[in-house]
């Protein structure tokens, strides 16, 4: 049926070759019956698993009650509810002030909107991005995007933007924002001055490359100097991925402009938002517009997740104690197999291997899924093995996964060889 009927662009699918059926928490079944533990949690939709208990019972009394389900951008109690909860629960307690926009409902469309706006307050058209970036499939988000596969699919130039070097992309011992400040330094660079840079503390899809707190520092204050405008792209690190709400937390940074999405409905639903400093929310009514701009449902599984998990400290830290979970098992298959060349990569639960053999990760992915573990890679050349479960998976489980995962490498170790 869906050679015959879906488009070849399907991807995910071919990964994962079988019919799903039924999802709980961290783990999915398929039509056969035969039982998945997710490590992959819907490229970072589902932090807090598929059909979490808390969330579907609020939204199956709200659908019950014939309450709003399209609203457009118009009023409702939904979305007013979750905005006081967005305000009380995140903002206020981490002394954040921003306007609230809700875009299209997916990540690109909150990528758009930011780059669209940060162009609309300055004045200026460029934008820089960084090596291995990955923003989103629309052709805004594409221009800033690295991987030349997705880029090469826009079908036409893609313009007003530089790609300048990630933290540590060439190596340990280049400065990477000296690098930078060097091109808006000098009138002879070829780079105009930017309205914004827009970067992911953890670049996903990228490869899980990490930048450092005090990388991050340094490159606001380069936007603070030459009066550009700084985005965090949030949408698959936020929503406590990394440990903290926000992922830029620990670095002390106060970004201009914030994209989220994926797991801000905590329910899989589509939702996005973009948070906008005030000073910069210029926009005139109707500016930035469509048709699912804000998504009813969401805003009430969205609230269920901000008063489930987010009032107090206490999920943040199981997060970050499972993190450590990750990291040694990580570690310990890196030394144990040093015929993979793994590399530890990433940051809080998105971790993972980088593959020094080429094809192994993809191989290692293909292997775990016939032993009942759910896997995708990242990087430009599917060299890393990417682990991404829900955040809510409990210890048990996160172990079995792990172990499933060593296995998988320990049977392909003659091939490797």
């Amino acid at each position: 049926m869906f050679d015959k009927l879906e488009s070849r662009v399907r991807s995910y699918c071919r990964s994962f070759p079988t019919v799903f059926e039924k999802a709980k928490d961290f783990k999915i079944w398929d039509v056969n019956g035969r039982e998945y533990i997710d490590f992959f949690a819907g490229a970072g939709a589902l932090n807090y698993g598929h059909n979490n208990q808390h969330f579907k019972e609020k939204l199956i009394n709200y659908i019950a009650g014939d309450n709003i389900t399209h609203g457009l951008d118009m009023a409702t109690k939904a979305k007013e509810e979750f905005l006081k909860n967005f305000n009380e629960i995140i903002l206020k307690p981490r002394e954040m002030e921003y306007k609230v926009m809700f875009p299209g409902p997916t990540g690109t469309n909150s990528v758009e909107s930011a780059l669209k706006l940060a162009r609309k307050v300055t004045g200026r058209d460029t934008i820089i991005s960084f090596t291995n970036a990955f923003h989103g499939m629309t052709l805004g988000s594409l221009s800033i995007t690295g991987n030349s596969f997705k880029r090469t699919g826009a079908g036409v130039p893609l313009n007003n933007s530089f790609a300048m070097p990630f933290d540590k992309y060439l190596g340990d011992d280049v400065d990477t924002v000296e690098y930078l400040e060097r091109y808006l330094d000098d009138d002879g660079s070829g780079v105009s001055l930017p309205a914004a840079i827009i970067l992911e503390t953890v670049q996903g899809e990228g490869g899980l490359n990490v930048a450092s707190f005090e990388w991050l520092k340094r490159i606001e204050k380069v936007c603070r100097r030459w009066g550009i405008l700084l985005i965090i792209d949030d949408i698959q690190v936020g929503c406590g991925r990394t440990g903290t709400f926000f992922s830029f937390e620990n670095a002390g940074i106060k970004p201009d402009i914030i994209c989220l999405s994926k797991s801000i409905s905590g329910y899989g639903l589509p939702l996005s938002l973009t948070l906008i400093n005030p000073e910069y929310d210029l926009w005139e009514p109707g500016e930035h517009n469509g048709t699912f701009r804000g998504n009813n449902p969401a805003f009430v599984t969205a609230s269920a997740a901000l008063t489930t998990y987010w009032k107090d400290n206490t999920f943040q830290n199981e997060t970050e104690s499972k993190a450590k979970i990750i990291k040694s098992s990580l570690e310990k298959i890196i030394k144990e197999h040093p015929e993979i060349e793994g590399e530890l990569r990433g940051r809080g639960f998105l971790q993972g291997i980088a593959c020094g053999v080429d094809g192994l990760a993809d191989k290692i992915c293909a292997v775990a899924f016939k032993r009942g573990l759910i896997m995708e890679t990242a990087g430009p050349d599917s060299e890393v093995i990417k682990i991404m479960p829900p955040l809510t998976i409990d210890e048990t489980s996160l172990k079995k996964g792990l172990k499933i995962l060593e296995e998988s490498i320990i049977s392909l170790k003659k091939e490797v060889a």
